[in-house]
């Protein structure tokens, strides 16, 4: 019996010593380090060879559709009820239509939006929704270039990657019932998407991405006077702070040091410039929600609201899909300037345009660095 249990403990040990020198992949694989900020204090984005590779191919654009010609008719002039993009030449806003159509809706084809009786019907909600999002789109190449989106811009496709309704969209977190048996959650202890399935305040989420006038302090925790009896904030206050940070590092594919200097997490001038561009990405991301999509609530069917009656919300992870930049970076604007800047617009129904376009004439708030 002991020389079967010496001769299987020594298979045993040269398996082990076998799977540790050709298996060592397993538990070290390639690593990928890309240092974000100051040199040792651990500012660096870390992630395995592969999955580098995966984000990348799971972010790739789509090739640009071959140019139209700008000259010939007018899109107005040629079709029927054509309130945004009517500037356009007939062959260049069917460039754009069937571009469109592969972002959004390549499966349902143009009869996602158009009736097939007549194609100038805005009977389907999806044909009075897409046109709000034409003018959206415009808002945030013209509007937040210099602040946000840069030179490499954003189409349809950036947020809906093919597919009719983004991946990455929310809505108003429910509260939760309670009854003499259920006690009170305070508006936390529950798994929310909202929160990266964190049990963190999930209401905070719905407050901080929602409006223009959130106010700047909603998660901000630290002090600016020494012992702030009065100004003291409760421990909950932090958690929220640590429920919005937790769903901005899932939405950008990053940790806290893509943005933040540990040595002092809310110092401005030791912090990258990551996290100026984070700034204005919520400020943006919060016009787009007040002015393009709860104006929307009504233009929707019951059955695409929300638990609460609510619409679908943008957050970062709409464009962003898991990478610190959406599309890696590509310039998707320049093949079609068409979603550069604002064009036609018509009186349309009070909820899916304003004259002049949202964000236009608002002045935009500096960090407060």
């Amino acid at each position: 019996m002991k020389i079967v249990l010496s001769v299987a403990g020594a298979a045993l040990a040269l398996f082990l010593t076998i799977a540790m020198f050709g298996g060592a992949g397993w538990t070290h694989p390639p690593m990928a380090n890309k240092q974000t900020g100051f040199r040792g204090t651990g500012m660096d984005l870390i992630r395995t060879r592969a999955g580098n590779e995966e984000l990348a191919q799971a972010n790739r654009a789509p090739d640009p559709a071959d140019p139209a010609e700008a000259s010939g008719d007018k899109a107005s002039a040629v079709y029927e009820n054509v309130q945004v993009l009517g500037d356009l030449s007939a062959e260049q806003f069917n460039r754009v239509m069937v571009s469109i159509t592969e972002w959004v809706a390549p499966q349902q084809g143009c009869t996602y939006c158009h009736s097939t009786v007549n194609m100038a019907s805005d009977e389907l909600y999806q044909k009075r929704v897409a046109r709000r999002m034409f003018q959206m789109t415009q808002n945030i190449n013209a509007n937040w270039k210099e602040k946000h989106v840069h030179g490499a811009g954003v189409t349809c496709y950036t947020c809906h990657r093919g597919n009719p309704v983004p991946a990455n969209v929310w809505f108003d977190t429910p509260p939760a019932k309670s009854s003499r048996f259920i006690p009170r959650n305070n508006g936390q202890n529950l798994a929310s998407a909202n929160v990266g399935l964190t049990s963190l305040p999930y209401a905070v989420f719905d407050d901080y991405y929602a409006s223009k006038d959130t106010p700047q302090s909603l998660v901000r925790v630290n002090a600016t006077t020494a012992l702030p009896e009065s100004k003291s904030k409760p421990i909950q206050d932090a958690e929220k702070t640590f429920a919005i940070m937790i769903t901005m590092s899932q939405a950008l594919g990053v940790n806290c040091t893509f943005c933040h200097n540990t040595r002092s997490v809310a110092q401005w001038d030791t912090s990258t410039p990551n996290r100026v561009h984070a700034w204005y990405g919520v400020q943006m991301v919060r016009e787009l929600n007040q002015d393009y999509m709860r104006p929307l609530t009504t233009t929707f069917p019951a059955a695409r609201l929300g638990p609460t009656g609510d619409v679908a919300k943008i957050s970062c992870a709409t464009c962003h899909n898991g990478a610190n930049k959406p599309l890696n970076g590509a310039n998707v604007i320049d093949p079609y300037p068409e979603l550069a800047h604002p064009t036609t617009q018509a009186n349309l129904p009070v909820g899916e345009a304003k004259d002049p376009i949202p964000g236009t004439n608002t002045p935009t708030p500096k960090p407060p660095m």
